[in-house]
């Protein structure tokens, strides 16, 4: 291969800058983090967390100095043996790991931790570029996607044994790429549906949740195969549900006028499941007796529907509030049923929306937070560090965090469209989809509206395996883009 030279004009400064930009942030913010008012520490202290980040930063630099002097080919000629060497690290660590936060997911080398999914990443994003962008794969095929998604699901089974499972999920960032390359949108509404049931039987109980749902098929039965005779179905269908919605109440009062204490009937929300099982079978029954092959065939999906649906809600409450550990159910009830978890559990969730709001517009001021001084909020130096940010720089600064990783996203996706080569356009969507899913999560779990998993805020959270990971993408895309015209 022919040697080249770094040719700064040909690197896309907005996203260096970018990148630069966050990276800096994030040192001082994770300075602040570890920041005591009574012991104070140079930022530049390798004792502390800010000087072992400058020494990840300085060699990161390095490293994306390093990779803008290679040949671009060799990081699509390689992408499956550093696809493969990622994977073989990952299993190492239920042999020879150590145990951080319950998960065995990290390597401890000297004063350092080492985690091997946030490179696992990087592999998987290059494998599936260049698969994606081999001659002749077609997502339309089903050998082609069982290909790719084996090439998703292959590290995050071996992540799972880790007990790792916000690094696993992470790895669903790349359906992002498959449906920007062509994967059926039914799968993502199927997805997006199941993930929508298993809430709904998280967050109420089945009995509850089971008549709405035989509602929902009814109307979508009555809208289909009455279209003549609509108007009394429809009425019928109304008064059913305004009847729903206050059943509980209503039926809570007639038994308290019967002097039956409503704890004594626990079962009663049931009752009302009866009439919408009759208006389903008075619409069902006679359209398929009709005998019409086509209506059959709707009406036995409709039907394989409403079960399937019905199921997956009473078994996502039985796993969870009954298989699941009480801790491992607990973490569920701080994210949905706040009201009924544990002190102890909400700590983290509570004093982190703490910290945030009580940064107000502007913040107490840079070193001045003190709940990040005091260390209300565990961990604010890795997963919560956007405590800090929201505390000491208040909902300006927060908002500008904010900003800079939408610009970030939206100057990778421009890159990407216009890049030549399949091969550079999918490895551009892969980051960029990692990076939005860490972003989108992290700061959701913070600000108490997604569950707490544990995974870091890129670039700006402390720890030398995201930095360097995140680093290495930015770096191959960096080197990649620069070399568009000829890729």
């Amino acid at each position: 291969m022919q040697a080249q030279t770094v040719r700064i004009g040909g690197i896309d400064r907005p996203l260096l800058w970018l990148y630069v930009t966050l990276v800096g942030i994030g040192w001082l913010m994770i300075y602040a983090a570890g920041y005591k008012t009574t012991e104070p520490t140079s930022i530049f202290s390798f004792g502390s967390e800010a000087g072992k980040q400058l020494l990840f930063i300085v060699a990161c630099f390095a490293m994306l100095f390093v990779i803008l002097l290679t040949e671009w080919a060799v990081w699509r000629t390689f992408a499956f043996p550093i696809y493969i060497f990622t994977l073989l690290l990952l299993p190492g660590t239920l042999i020879f790991g150590h145990k951080i936060n319950g998960a065995y997911a990290w390597y401890q080398i000297g004063g350092f931790s080492l985690q091997p999914a946030e490179f696992a990443k990087f592999g998987t994003s290059l494998a599936i570029a260049t698969y994606l962008g081999s001659t002749g794969v077609n997502l339309r095929e089903w050998k082609h996607r069982w290909v790719v998604l084996g090439i998703m699901l292959l590290p995050i089974l071996i992540i799972l044994l880790q007990r790792d499972t916000g690094s696993a999920l992470v790895f669903f960032s790349f359906l992002l790429v498959l449906y920007r390359e062509g994967l059926p949108p039914s799968w993502y509404v199927l997805g997006f549906g199941t993930a929508a049931l298993v809430i709904l039987g998280l967050v109420f109980e089945p009995i509850t949740v089971a008549p709405w749902l035989i509602a929902f098929v009814t109307a979508r039965l009555i809208g289909q195969f009455k279209p003549n005779e609509t108007r009394p179905w429809w009425i019928a269908f109304g008064v059913l549900v305004a009847l729903t919605l206050f059943w509980s109440p209503l039926i809570d009062w007639l038994l308290v006028r019967s002097n039956i204490e409503p704890a004594a009937v626990p079962s009663r929300y049931g009752f009302i499941a009866v009439p919408h099982i009759i208006l389903l079978a008075a619409v069902f029954v006679p359209n398929y007796l009709k005998k019409n092959n086509n209506i059959q065939k709707e009406l036995q999906f409709s039907s394989l529907l409403l079960v399937l649906s019905i199921g997956l809600v009473y078994a996502a409450n039985f796993a969870c509030y009954t298989v699941l550990q009480p801790h491992q159910q607990q973490r569920i009830k701080v994210w949905l049923k706040p009201a009924e978890a544990s002190t102890d559990a909400a700590y983290n969730s509570l004093h982190s929306k703490m910290a945030i709001g009580s940064g107000g517009l502007v913040g107490k001021g840079y070193l001045n937070g003190n709940m990040t001084n005091l260390r209300y909020v565990p961990a604010q130096s890795t997963d919560f560090i956007f405590c800090t940010v929201g505390e000491e720089q208040g909902f300006l600064g927060a908002a500008s965090v904010i900003v800079f990783f939408t610009l970030l996203l939206i100057r990778i996706t421009t890159i990407a469209e216009r890049q030549r080569s399949n091969f550079s356009r999918l490895y551009a969507y892969c980051v960029a989809g990692i990076i939005f899913v860490h972003f989108i999560i992290n700061i959701g779990m913070t600000m108490g509206v997604l569950p707490i998993i544990g995974i870091p805020l890129p670039f700006i959270s402390y720890g030398g395996s995201s930095l360097i990971g995140f680093s290495l993408m930015i770096g191959v895309l960096l080197k990649l883009d620069s070399n568009r015209s000829i890729a």
